[in-house]
C-alpha cells in the first residue's frame, strides 16, 4: 500500500486582536480580547471547523517595558488572560483543536508546569502542548524577586534541566498504574509508581507527579528558538517548533540545520514538525488585498512602529536617531534574541530602508513572513515552503483577529485542501496523532524491557 501523502500542519496563532500592532483599532477586530473569553472560544472554534491542529498562545509575566507614548498606543503584551488558564478553559468548549501555551523556564518551577500541563491534558483528552521558553526580557525579572536576568547561558542550562526534570514527571505513574480494583480494594499498583528523586544544579524535585500518565503519555513539546543555543535546545527536545522567517531561503536553511542537529541527539528528524509564522492579509484580488494592509498600515503611529522595530532589535533604543534616515551600526545586547535583529539588519541593509520604512515593514507580521494577496497566491507560497524543505506546516498570524482569520478559512484553507495539501477531517483524536507524532513510552517501561 503507498504511504499516504505528505500534509501539512497548521496552527492558528492567536494574539488579543491580532498580529499587526495597529490591530486593536480596525474595525473587524474584538478591541476587548484581552479579558473577552467568549472571542477566544470563537476562533478557536473558527480553527476547529478549519481542521486545523491547534491554537497557540504567547505570553509574558510582565507589562511590556516601551516609551509610554508607544506602549499606550498598543494592545500587544500589555493585558491578557494568563495562557494555562485560558486553554483549560478553551479545552471544555471545543473537541479536536490542540492548545499549545506559553510558559518560562526562568520564572517558573517544574513540579508546577508538569502538574498543569498534565491537567490540561487530561481535562482536554490529549489535546495540550507545552510551549518552552527562556524569558530574555529584563522587566519580568523584577516581579520575581531579582534585580536582573539570568544571562543567556544560564537561561538555557537551567531550561535543559527545567525540561528533562518535568518530562521525567510526567513518568512517574506507568499506564496502568491505577487499577481501581473495589473487590480487592486496591487503588493503584504500588510497583508502577516512581519517584524521580532529581537533583541538579538549578533545581531538587524529589517527585512524583500527583497527576497520573496522561492521555498522550506527554504534552507535545513546543520551542521556538532561533539561535545557536536555542537551536540545540529545540534539537534536543521540541517536537513543534515554531520559528520565524522573513523568506525562504531562510526558512530552508533554519530547517535544514534543525533537522541535522536532531540526528545529533539520537532523535528521528521526521518526528518534528516544523512550523513556521505566516501573516497572511488575503484579498478577493491583489488589488483588494492591497488596500486592506495599506489601510492597516494608516493606523500605525510612527512612534509605535519605531517600537516595534527596537523589540526585534532586541531593545536597542532607536529614538535618537531620525526616522527618515538609515538604520545606523548598532551594538546588539549580549542577552537577548541576536538572530532576529540580524535578520533584520541585513533586510534594512539588502534594500536600502530608511529607518521609518523599516520600522513599518516590521508592524505587519512582528518579524515572520508577510503575505499580502489572493487566495491563489498565499496557497502557492504555502506549497513553496512545504515542497522545497521551507516548512512542515505554518503557524498562521491572522494581523486582524477575528476579521482575517475568517477569512483565511474561507478562502485559503480550501485551496490547500483541493490540492490535497492540508486534510479535511482529522486523523485521531490527540494533538500527537494529528500531528503526526508517536506516543511517548515511559521511560521505566523502556529501562525494565531494555534491561
Amino acid at each position: 500500500m503507498a504511504a499516504a501523502a505528505r500534509k501539512m500542519k497548521l496552527g492558528v496563532f492567536l494574539n488579543i486582536t491580532g498580529h499587526h500592532v495597529a490591530a486593536w483599532r480596525h474595525p473587524q477586530s474584538q478591541a476587548d480580547a484581552a479579558t473577552n473569553f467568549r472571542s477566544y472560544v470563537d476562533m478557536a472554534r473558527t480553527a476547529e471547523r478549519a481542521k486545523c491542529d491547534l491554537i497557540f498562545l504567547a505570553d509574558t509575566v510582565a507589562v511590556r517595558v516601551a516609551a509610554e507614548e508607544a506602549v499606550s498606543r498598543s494592545a500587544q503584551y500589555v493585558a491578557g488572560f494568563e495562557p494555562i488558564t485560558l486553554i483549560s478553559a478553551m479545552a471544555a468548549l471545543t473537541e479536536n483543536i490542540g492548545f499549545v501555551a506559553t510558559c518560562s523556564t526562568s520564572y517558573s518551577e517544574p513540579y508546577n508546569v508538569a502538574r498543569m500541563f498534565g491537567s490540561i491534558d487530561h481535562i482536554s483528552g490529549g489535546r495540550a502542548g507545552w510551549n518552552i521558553v527562556t524569558t530574555g526580557e529584563n522587566a519580568p525579572a523584577m516581579n520575581f524577586g531579582r534585580t536582573e536576568n539570568f544571562g543567556h547561558a544560564e537561561r538555557y542550562d537551567r531550561a535543559r534541566e527545567f525540561t528533562r526534570i518535568v518530562t521525567g514527571l510526567w513518568d512517574s505513574w506507568d499506564d496502568d498504574a491505577f487499577v481501581l480494583d473495589r473487590e480487592s480494594g486496591r487503588y493503584f499498583d504500588p510497583k508502577k509508581l516512581h519517584a524521580l528523586n532529581h537533583k541538579g544544579k538549578w533545581f531538587s524535585v524529589k517527585g512524583p507527579l500527583n497527576v497520573p500518565r496522561s492521555p498522550q503519555g506527554q504534552p507535545v513539546l513546543v520551542q521556538a528558538g532561533s539561535s545557536n543555543d536555542g537551536r540545540d535546545f529545540a534539537a534536543e527536545f521540541a517536537e513543534a517548533i515554531f520559528t520565524g522567517h522573513l523568506n525562504l531561503e531562510s526558512a530552508q536553511e533554519y530547517y535544514a540545520d534543525l533537522k541535522t542537529r536532531a540526528r545529533t541527539f539520537g532523535r528521528d528528524p521526521d518526528k518534528i514538525v516544523v512550523m513556521p509564522g505566516l501573516s497572511p492579509v488575503v484579498g478577493r484580488t491583489q488589488k483588494e488585498a492591497e488596500e486592506k494592509q495599506d489601510y492597516l498600515q494608516s493606523l500605525v503611529h510612527p512612534i509605535v512602529a519605531r517600537e516595534v522595530l527596537s523589540m526585534l532589535l532586541a531593545g536597542v533604543d532607536l529614538s535618537p536617531y531620525p526616522l527618515d534616515g538609515p538604520l545606523p551600526d548598532l551594538q546588539l545586547p549580549a542577552n537577548a534574541g541576536q538572530s532576529t535583529a540580524q535578520n533584520w539588519i541585513n533586510l534594512a541593509r539588502r534594500e536600502n530602508l530608511t529607518v521609518r520604512q523599516l520600522a513599518y515593514r516590521a508592524t505587519h507580521g512582528r518579524g515572520k513572513a508577510a503575505i499580502i494577496g489572493t487566495p491563489e497566491k498565499i496557497a502557492d507560497t504555502m506549497q513553496e515552503w512545504f515542497e522545497k524543505g521551507g516548512a512542515d506546516g505554518f503557524n498562521i498570524q491572522p494581523p486582524v483577529q477575528p476579521g482575517f482569520l475568517n477569512d483565511f478559512v474561507e478562502l485559503v484553507i480550501p485551496i490547500l485542501q483541493e490540492r490535497g495539501l492540508f486534510r479535511r477531517e482529522y486523523e485521531g483524536s490527540t494533538l500527537r496523532e494529528n500531528l503526526g507524532l508517536p506516543r511517548p513510552v515511559s521511560r521505566y517501561y523502556r529501562e525494565i524491557h531494555n534491561s
